[in-house]
């Protein structure tokens, strides 16, 4: 690898301008505008085709955007068609503004202008590259010739918007303007700007693509802050941005360029578009949203949104995306799984509004993802807190924390044995298995109780390979007789170490009692039982013999 070859190819803008720098966050949405009919459809191997872009264009309608980009007419039959059945079926909603692209040659402009014959309303966005690499290797023209090529098209754009019926505003953009000098950028826009005439009826955008990533974010964002304090015409221009993500840094550049005054932002959705991509519009929006700030975008069901999206481009979401990927808010680290479950009793207890929960920076049911499935997820690395938060919350059974801590080890075990991931209902079953209502290889079949002063009388039948025993015993209560009794019947001794119980809220049939008993053995060693039954009593007694069994198995 030979670093000799590559040098730095942007230009920092002259003086001083890092106003951005003071300012700690972004206190409203830009104006946003998806790309994703044109960018990000252009970059697809397979072109969406009349019907999937129909299917995506009212996905972005749905979700809130009110200008879209659907296509470079003048490139293809299918761009050219889409748009006239948007605008032949009145597909465009009065608060939408459909946008297109061309370059500034004439007969493109043209073929632009039929493709948007009675647009109810459209940007017209050209452009022409002015960078440096573009002028000398591509164009071979000068500045001047470059300047040119701009000022021509705004003339054109200009004559035929008043010859074309429809309601048309424009878009400039010096394509390649991380590879300009910003001094000469500005220039080509003022001189655009001129030909336009902005005013307080005729705003015009000026859009500052980020073509290909040359620099750090704040580079960039000092060459936008550079632009927005010396362009003509400011108040009416709105100040868009157009970042790819060449380094990696996209939504970097573009959260600082909004920081340095621009107004806009043209992305995709999840960043799809040529070479690694535009700027990721849900990474952004939900950005804002989690630092209380309306994006205006509704994301509220992201998994409807990445369903729709990988049908229609053939894509996939990436599993680590940003709050869009299967596993952005999965847990699977026993100590990050711990966390997560006790702030969520936090919030609970103490009745919280505001999101502060450790790991997860939203809300996941704020997005449509739940909290069983892609929350707390159990393999070989998880830990107690996340398992029992898991049985906790989807079916009510709320274990001792040492006994959480047994349960733990037989998933953790068979989820190593199998090299597989845990569901939910998997730790159910495991729970179940190991210690609820365990009745081999001793089961009570019957059992009486009669108060006397002083404590309890205890008539106990047990079965033990299908013969019966029946033994009378007393204790200061039900569940201390039934000790006994079964001390007496095995002739083992053990300590009662751990007893709690809690009532199970059933979907249908009311509640059932839950009881959890630890058994300590003359080693030291914990066994555990849990039993469940409508009645507290019986609950604690098939607790106390499944600890039992559990202890005698070892």
């Amino acid at each position: 690898m030979d670093t000799s070859k590559y040098a730095v190819g942007y230009y920092p803008p002259p003086g001083e301008h890092y106003k951005w720098v003071h300012k700690d966050h972004i206190e409203k949405a830009p104006q946003w505008c998806s790309v994703d009919l044109r960018d990000g459809n252009q970059s697809l191997v397979i072109p969406m085709s009349l019907e999937e872009k129909l299917e995506f264009y009212h996905l972005l309608l749905r979700i809130g955007f009110k200008q879209i980009e659907v296509g470079f007419p003048a490139a293809s039959e299918t761009e050219y068609e889409f748009l006239r059945t948007l605008i032949e079926n009145h597909m465009i909603p009065r608060d939408v503004t459909v946008q297109v692209l061309t370059q500034c040659r004439e007969h493109i402009i043209r073929k632009t202008f039929e493709a948007c014959k009675g647009a109810p309303s459209a940007i017209i966005h050209f452009y022409n590259s002015v960078s440096v690499a573009q002028r000398e290797q591509v164009f071979r023209k000068s500045k001047e010739e470059i300047k040119q090529i701009a000022v021509e098209g705004a003339k054109l754009v200009k004559r035929l918007a008043a010859e074309y019926e429809g309601n048309f505003r424009f878009e400039y953009s010096p394509e390649s303007f991380t590879g300009t000098e910003p001094e000469y950028a500005l220039e080509v826009c003022n001189a655009v700007l001129d030909v336009l005439e902005p005013s307080e009826t005729n705003n015009v955008i000026i859009n500052l693509p980020v073509t290909v990533e040359m620099s750090m974010p704040h580079i960039y964002a000092s060459q936008v802050e550079y632009i927005s304090e010396n362009l003509k015409y400011r108040e009416y221009v709105t100040l868009s941005l157009h970042p790819h993500n060449d380094r990696g840094t996209g939504v970097a550049d573009t959260e600082l360029a909004l920081l340095a005054g621009a107004d806009r932002v043209e992305g995709t959705l999840f960043g799809n578009g040529e070479r690694t991509g535009n700027v990721d519009i849900i990474t952004l929006a939900m950005n804002l949203y989690s630092h209380g700030v309306d994006p205006e975008l509704d994301f509220s069901d992201m998994p409807a949104i990445c369903k729709t999206y990988e049908q229609c481009t053939r894509m996939h979401v990436y599993e680590r995306t940003p709050y869009a990927g299967a596993l952005v808010f999965a847990a699977f680290s026993g100590s990050h799984q711990d966390a997560i479950a006790k702030g969520m009793t936090w919030r609970k207890e103490n009745n919280l509004h505001r999101w502060t929960v450790p790991y997860l920076p939203v809300d996941p049911r704020d997005i449509n993802r739940t909290y069983d499935a892609d929350v707390i997820r159990v393999n070989s690395q998880s830990g107690k807190g996340g398992i029992g938060y898991l049985l906790e919350q989807n079916y009510g059974y709320s274990l001792p924390p040492k006994m959480r801590e047994h349960l733990s080890y037989q998933c953790k075990s068979v989820s190593d044995h199998d090299h597989r991931e845990l569901k939910s209902e998997d730790v159910l079953a495991i729970f179940m298995d190991s210690y609820l209502n365990v009745q081999q290889p001793i089961a009570i079949s019957d059992m009486s109780f009669t108060q006397k002063p002083g404590g309890v009388e205890a008539e106990i039948t047990f079965l033990r390979h299908g013969r019966k025993t029946t033994l009378h015993c007393s204790g200061n209560g039900s569940l201390d007789a039934v000790s006994n009794a079964l001390k007496a019947y095995t002739g083992d001794n053990y300590t009662l170490k751990v007893y709690t119980e809690h009532s199970v809220q059933e979907r249908n049939s009311g509640s059932t009692a839950a009881a959890y008993i630890g058994l300590e053995d003359a080693a030291g060693n914990m066994s555990w039982g849990a039993g469940t039954d409508t009645d507290i009593i019986k609950a604690s007694i098939y607790a106390l013999v499944g600890a039992y069994n559990n202890m005698i198995r070892k």
